[in-house]
């Protein structure tokens, strides 16, 4: 995997998603986060999970988490470049089904980081990723 950095972003596979976001017309990119978070949270906990979809599911909950009032913004060169429209709050619970499955048993992605001896420290960032689409509180409006 090449661009590989603790960023949300810092891969080609997150920056392909981030591409695929662009080039879909604004009206569906809710639908390519959506689809995204759900490729991971249906993974089932007995079922290998691809690197690949761990990644794009993280990218895309870090989208949905940048939106929440106080979240941090995506600030990456390798993301999106046109803006991603207000995505819908219920899509939250669907991204902490994904985080959960990336940082569970049996994922790829879980895996590469502890390879290379940072499995502790890109976990804790899901986890806070997680919390912060977990919390509850006001929407933005």
């Amino acid at each position: 995997m090449g661009t590989w950095g603790m960023g949300h972003f810092d891969s080609d596979t997150a920056a392909d998603f981030a591409g695929r976001l662009d080039d879909a017309p604004p009206a569906e990119r809710e639908a390519v986060v959506k689809e995204a978070l759900a490729v991971t949270a249906g993974t089932g906990a007995g079922e290998y999970l691809d690197a690949d979809d761990g990644v794009v599911a993280v990218a895309a909950a870090a989208l949905l988490a940048a939106q929440r009032p106080g979240g941090t913004p995506v600030d990456s060169a390798y993301a999106p470049d046109e803006p991603v429209p207000p995505l819908a709050p219920e899509l939250r619970e669907l991204a902490v089904r994904a985080l959960d499955r990336v940082v569970a048993d049996a994922s790829e992605l879980l895996e590469l980081w502890a390879d290379v001896g940072e499995g502790e420290e890109w976990s804790a960032g899901v986890r806070s990723l997680r919390a912060s689409l977990a919390a509850g509180g006001q929407e933005a409006g």
